[in-house]
């Protein structure tokens, strides 16, 4: 009896860890989500249970309550259940949130990290968050928190790093831009990159800057998922 919480990584199949691999393989069910890579499903034994419990936009499968209850369930089952999360289980993936549900009911359980998609996916899209002329430090922020908040966390205007990372963040891509332009450190010149299907072969970068974003995307008709950076280091690397 045991969960395993893996992190699937940024899209590329190929990014996955060893460690996560081995999961996937020795796995009894395989409870996954919406953007992990399928092809990662073919490792899982032919006897394994496969359950999609994916979230998107105005299209949950499972409520997280649901999907909670689900891992204590199955685990008491006596068997070894991998809940298979995009990216990193604990970067923005509601890890945290199983896991304590886990302990509460007293379950067992493992994380193994994953590649977060906050990193690879500008790296691969050749936008280092770093670089020692233009960029000492980066923040990575949900653009989508939930909705039960009293009080917004994310708070875009009041961020000083060199380097901005929006996760989840393209359906409200215009009231972002809007409130990193009332920060005194950006202006409508700062550079700003939005990249969909990051490391697949659909991966699609579009660049601009806070002044024109919202007007490109728009005529690309940009659709999640995607990860929006903002800074100098956008075009650092041209």
């Amino acid at each position: 009896m045991k969960v395993i919480l893996v992190g699937a990584g940024p899209g590329d199949e190929e990014l996955i860890t060893v460690k996560g691999l081995k999961a996937i393989k020795n796995g009894d069910v395989i409870i996954y989500d919406d953007l992990i890579n399928r092809n990662l499903l073919k490792y899982a034994r032919e006897d394994a249970e496969l359950i999609y419990v994916g979230k998107r936009k105005g299209k949950h499968s499972y409520r997280q309550e649901d999907i909670n209850k689900l891992l204590v369930e199955k685990a008491r089952e006596n068997k070894v259940v991998v809940r298979l999360k995009g990216g990193d289980p604990f970067v923005f993936g509601r890890g945290g949130e199983e896991v304590l549900y886990l302990k509460k009911h007293n379950i067992p359980y493992e994380v193994i990290p994953g590649i977060t998609s906050a990193i690879a996916v500008p790296e691969v899209a050749g936008i280092p968050l770093t670089h020692r002329k233009v960029s000492s430090s980066f923040t990575v922020v949900t653009g989508h928190e939930a909705e039960d908040k009293e009080e917004r966390q994310v708070k875009l205007r009041e961020l000083n790093s060199d380097t901005i990372v929006i996760l989840m963040g393209i359906t409200n891509l215009e009231n972002h831009v809007r409130e990193l332009l009332k920060n005194p450190r950006r202006s409508e010149s700062t550079p700003v990159a939005i990249i969909t299907n990051g490391t697949t072969e659909n991966q699609k970068v579009i660049k601009g800057t806070l002044g024109d974003i919202v007007k490109k995307a728009k005529e690309h008709k940009v659709k999640p998922p995607g990860v929006i950076v903002v800074g100098e280091v956008v075009n650092v690397l041209e």
